[in-house]
């Protein structure tokens, strides 16, 4: 073993330095440097310890690449293989985040049991009979699927070498810890050098990786920022607790989109994929109430039927209350400011309370008309019909602008028997719907007269 050294590293970017400073040079934040004992052999390669075949690698003109698709290997899983693009890439690191019980270990073990494949699951945090108690529930009929309780890198290619899987999941890459770092697990310099022992593996012998992480109190995935650029892929899987849905995103995607949404629902027997998320979005009512409005959305290549709450109230206090939950408030303080301006209405002296349901987030602008009309059936206390769905993005000239993609919107909403879509007239709509009308308007005051 050489001689212990220590060193300095930003936690937030992982720069490494020489002694300690204030602030880091690299990411200038301050208050990150933190000490560490690093003891670094010349090789700290996975391949030190295990016999594993590798490919190697020549120098090709471009046009002698081949260029036909790169197969995927299919997760059985609808949801999980739509926000990857299709599927787990041969060789492909895959980081999954989210917050403590939120369903991250369920979600890779029931895609690690339902694979045909050879997969070796490893986990740091659970002992091996907590995780047949959590597979009996999921999958208790499984024989590709091994487990394996360990955290040293060492130990854990050593087993590779025997068992020489087609998938390797890690339960999680703070837990691991190798030889050749003298710190404790979960350090930044731990964290470093396991994920590139596992990204030489992974690339070296084109098994994909799925590694799951932490995630500080900000949201962001624990360790240094350098660790999502290391890996493909980095997925956030997002939710409350306190609620059954859960969703699925991808911050960063090498071989596919980072606009794909994938939903589940919590159950005792696991997470159950949602393949019509309109039908959770949008509550069942026995009555017809003010404030609520249909938004057509967009969500990679799926469209969603989303519903819009707003709450218009008197203001007790002297400023009034501007609260937005799932939607950008600056946003909604610039539609406040058109209906005010464009409209005639007098919201500045009420407060204004907006919810979209189902715990999700949404950045479409095309959602802005359903927040319009919301807060108008709010102000007014009368209520839409429920059979009443908008598309359309409002300027600040209280013009109704065109979105993309809106026939596709538009067959969704018939599909889910809406009588009459709202959209800008000024979107090219070439679809002739038989079931659902189509109620052009280029401006908000249209919108008012129609529905007030």
């Amino acid at each position: 073993m050489a001689k212990l050294k220590s060193a300095f590293f930003c936690q937030n970017c992982g720069s490494q330095f020489a002694k300690w400073q204030g602030q880091c040079t690299s990411c200038k934040e301050w208050n990150t440097i933190v000490e560490e004992l690093i003891s670094k052999p010349e090789k700290s390669d996975w391949k030190s310890t295990t016999t594993v075949k590798t490919k190697n690698a020549k120098p090709l003109l471009i046009h002698e690449i081949d260029s036909a698709k790169e197969a995927r290997l299919d997760t059985f899983d609808g949801e999980f293989n739509r926000v990857l693009g299709g599927g787990l890439v041969p060789g492909s690191l895959t980081l999954l985040g989210g917050e403590p019980g939120i369903g991250k270990s369920t979600l890779c073990l029931q895609i690690a049991l339902k694979l045909p494949y050879k997969t070796l699951y490893v986990s740091g945090e659970e002992s091996q009979k907590q995780i047949k108690m959590r597979a009996e529930r999921i999958n208790p009929i499984n024989d590709t699927c091994f487990i394996l309780t360990e955290t040293k890198t060492q130990h854990i290619f050593k087993q590779i070498e025997a068992l020489q899987p087609d998938i390797v999941v890690i339960d999680s890459i703070q837990t691991l810890q190798s030889d050749y770092i003298e710190s404790s697990a979960g350090s930044i310099s731990q964290v470093k050098e396991c994920t590139t022992e596992l990204i030489k593996f992974a690339k070296e012998t084109n098994t994909p990786v799925i590694l799951i992480g932490h995630i500080t109190k900000d949201g962001n995935i624990a360790g240094p920022k350098i660790l999502e650029h290391m890996v493909d892929t980095v997925l956030h899987f997002e939710g409350d607790r306190n609620h059954v849905f859960r969703i699925l995103r991808a911050n960063k995607n090498r071989f596919g989109s980072t606009n794909e949404l994938g939903i589940y629902e919590m159950q005792g027997s696991g997470l159950r994929e949602v393949s019509n998320p309109s039908e959770i979005l949008i509550s069942k009512k026995d009555e017809e109430l003010s404030g609520n409005a249909i938004a057509a959305t967009l969500e990679g290549a799926r469209p969603l039927m989303i519903e819009v709450q707003a709450l218009v109230s008197t203001a007790v206090y002297g400023t009034p209350q501007r609260s937005a939950t799932g939607f950008n408030a600056k946003r909604l303080n610039m539609l406040l400011a058109v209906l005010e301006k464009r409209a005639g209405f007098r919201l500045g002296a009420k407060d204004v309370f907006l919810n979209i349901t189902g715990g999700i987030t949404v950045d479409d602008p095309a959602i802005d008309l359903a927040v319009v009309a919301a807060i108008l059936s709010s102000n007014e206390d009368e209520a839409l019909q429920s059979d009443f769905c908008f598309a359309a993005e409002v300027g600040l000239s209280g013009e109704i602008r065109p979105v993309q993609r809106v026939e596709q919107r538009i067959i969704e909403a018939e599909k889910l028997g809406f009588s009459t879509i709202f959209v800008s007239k000024y979107n090219k709509i070439t679809i002739k719907p038989k079931a659902i009308k189509i109620q052009l308007i280029s401006k908000i005051e249209d919108v008012v007269n129609y529905l007030v």
